[in-house]
Parts: C-alpha cells; sequence; structure tokens
C-alpha cells in the first residue's frame, strides 16, 4: 500500500514538474515575442500608418476581429493608424439586390448616376460602420469619414485612356480622379486619440461624388501624410516573381524593373503604381501582404518575419 502510494506521489511530482515545464517554456516564448515587437514599437512611436482595408481580410469575421484587435494595439503602444477600405464585393451584392450588375472597363468600375448612389451608401454607411464598429468593440476609439469631411479629397472625372490604343478614351462615369487631400480632419482626429476610418469618396467643383479606387486614396493620403509606412492588404502573398516566388524586399528602381519586363501585370498594376508613387514620394516603406493570414498587420510591423512584399523608397 505505501509502496503504491509513494510511487503514485512520484508519478504525481514528475507530472507536475512536466507541465511547470512546459507551462515555462510557453511562457519564455511569449515573453520573448514581446521582448522582440520592443525595437519596432520604439521604433514606429508616433509615426502615421496608412493602412488599406480589404480583400478576404473585410468578408471573414474571424480576420475582421484580428484586424479590428491589430489596429487598436497598434494606437495604444503609440502609433497612429488609419484605415481606407475598399468595399468591391459588397457593391457588387448590393447591385445585384436591385436587379443590376456591375460592369467593368479595364479594372474600374464603370459608375453611372444609379451605381454611385449604391456606392455612397454601402461604402460611407454599411461598410464603414462595420469596421468602426468592429475597431470600437476592440477598445478603440474609431471616426468614419468620407472625402467631403472637411474637405479632404477633392477629385474630377477619370480620363481612362485605353490600353492598346492610347487616341480611345473610356467613359467610366463618376470614377474619380484626385486633384488634392486636405489631411485637416484626420491630423486633428489623431491628435485626439481617434482612428480615421475613411470610404474613398471624393466631390468635385459642383458638389458631385467620385467614386475613387480605394488603394489610390491610401497611398495619396500616406503620401501628403508623409506616413512612415503604406501597408495594403489584398488576396495574395504579395508580389511574386515570374516563377511564383514571393519577392519580399524591393526598392523603387527593383519595381520599375518589373513592371517593363510584365512580372507585375493584371490586377496588381494599379495597386503596385500606388504603392510604388509614395514610395517614391517619401513614405518610407510600403508592405503589400496577404490578408488572409490572422494578425498579419502586427506580424509584419512588429516582427522581423516578412509576411509580404516591402517596398523601401531607396
Amino acid at each position: 500500500m505505501s509502496r503504491s502510494l509513494g510511487h503514485n506521489a512520484v508519478k504525481t511530482k514528475a507530472l507536475t514538474m512536466n507541465h511547470q515545464e512546459t507551462l515555462s517554456q510557453a511562457h519564455r516564448d511569449q515573453a520573448q515575442i514581446l521582448a522582440g515587437a520592443l525595437p519596432y514599437i520604439r521604433k514606429f512611436h508616433g509615426k502615421t500608418i496608412v493602412i488599406k482595408y480589404g480583400g478576404n481580410a473585410m468578408t471573414d469575421p474571424a480576420l475582421q476581429a484580428d484586424f479590428a484587435a491589430d489596429v487598436v494595439l497598434l494606437k495604444l503602444v503609440g502609433m497612429n493608424p488609419i484605415v481606407v477600405h475598399g468595399g468591391g464585393p459588397q457593391i457588387e451584392n448590393a447591385l445585384q439586390r436591385l436587379g443590376k450588375k456591375g460592369q467593368f472597363i479595364q479594372g474600374m468600375r464603370v459608375t453611372d448616376a444609379e451605381t454611385m448612389e449604391v456606392v455612397e451608401w454601402v461604402l460611407a454607411g454599411e461598410v464603414q460602420q462595420d469596421i468602426v464598429g468592429l475597431i470600437n468593440q476592440a477598445g478603440g476609439k474609431a471616426v468614419g469619414l468620407t472625402g467631403r469631411d472637411g474637405g479632404m479629397i477633392r477629385a474630377r472625372k477619370l480620363k481612362m485612356l485605353d490600353n492598346q490604343d492610347p487616341a480611345l478614351e473610356h467613359d467610366v462615369g463618376q470614377v474619380g480622379d484626385i486633384t488634392g487631400i486636405d489631411p485637416g480632419v484626420v491630423k486633428a482626429l489623431q491628435d485626439d486619440a481617434f482612428i480615421p476610418v475613411i470610404s474613398p469618396i471624393g466631390f468635385g467643383e459642383n458638389n458631385e461624388s467620385y467614386n475613387i479606387n480605394a488603394d489610390v486614396v491610401a497611398a495619396k493620403l500616406a503620401t501628403v501624410l508623409k506616413a512612415e509606412k503604406l501597408v495594403l492588404l489584398t488576396n495574395t502573398a504579395g508580389v511574386l516573381d515570374k516563377a511564383g516566388q514571393l519577392l519580399t524586399n524591393l526598392s523603387a528602381r527593383q519595381i520599375d524593373a518589373l513592371f517593363a519586363d510584365g512580372t507585375i501585370s493584371g490586377g496588381m498594376l494599379p495597386k503596385i503604381s500606388g504603392a510604388l508613387d509614395a514610395a517614391k514620394s517619401g513614405v518610407n516603406a510600403v508592405h503589400i501582404i496577404d490578408g488572409r493570414v490572422p494578425h498579419v498587420l502586427l506580424l509584419e510591423i512588429l516582427t522581423d518575419q516578412a509576411f509580404g512584399t516591402m517596398i523601401r523608397s531607396q
């Protein structure tokens, strides 16, 4: 009997020690992760980070929650995140409910007057308020804006020339080309600890509304604000070479070469063009990251592991 009890006591002690060792290793791993983030928190404290939020990260509930938590954490550790969001799938769903089929020319949504109304209430209403709610639920203080607020995004009708025949111009309706950005309202919100959430809608000289590509708005805003980083969440791993391998670290000059040899083409062209303009105009780094990866925003900014493509200004 005593021998059995003694054996059980030894076994229990061994199990306890193993449990403690496991916990100790888990704690050490967690502490190492937190300590590893410190240099990045210090480096980017007080810096502006413009984030284009789109793709799967906007439609998957778990990824939505991860994104909101990441943005709040960046704000709490002293950075100034600004969110510019897309909403193509949501606009398409709304148009279908109205019996209207979306039309695209060279990747750009044709936006007639009726479509523009849908774009405004979907982006500035449904989508924006969902994002604001998620960030607030995660402990942040988000405020929704469109380009009209504070006269932020001024635009004119986009002149779209045909890719094959530059003499031919396509009419894409109320699609906007940015003529100027006044970041005053964004700066005021930042200074008061709010997180701006911006819908990519601009206004013209006759008070008309314009639908603007969200990647373009994010890139222009990052340039005007002299942001430390522009981060584009996408549905791809980043910029891939012709063999399909991820290119993690590129200079603006290398990106130009990838345009020239056709490595970057199709739907990535407008996204990379905006990113390249931002990098050339003073934004220190542009990150194109895979929004399908949980907490990818924190992983890209606060660790030395590459989770996408970084385009350097130099």
